[in-house]
């Protein structure tokens, strides 16, 4: 409800471009979109979750089972593959 009402489509329109993103830049099949404003936050603010889904990855309703990357390296890999990503799939739209 904090969201201007003008400021929701370019928020999922950056929600749809990361989920295929994941889809792309890191081969998932297919992607879980949440939403949270206030509930169980130490600061209140609204931000969507955008999680990889591939067929028995272990998601459970709203729970998906959390892994840490092995390494700073990893992590990068992983931001680099959807930075790339990103950077195709906005090319395309032009």
């Amino acid at each position: 409800m904090d969201l201007p009402l003008e400021q929701v489509g370019p928020l999922f329109r950056n929600a749809r471009l990361l989920a295929q993103a994941m889809e792309v830049g890191l081969g998932a099949e297919g992607s879980f979109v949440a939403i949270n404003n206030r509930v169980s936050q130490s600061v209140p603010h609204l931000h969507i979750h955008i999680v990889p889904r591939r067929k028995g990855d272990g998601l459970r309703g709203f729970f998906w089972p959390r892994r840490r990357y092995a390494s700073e390296a990893e992590m990068a890999e992983v931001a680099r593959k959807l930075r790339e990503a990103v950077t195709r799939l906005r090319e395309n739209e032009r």
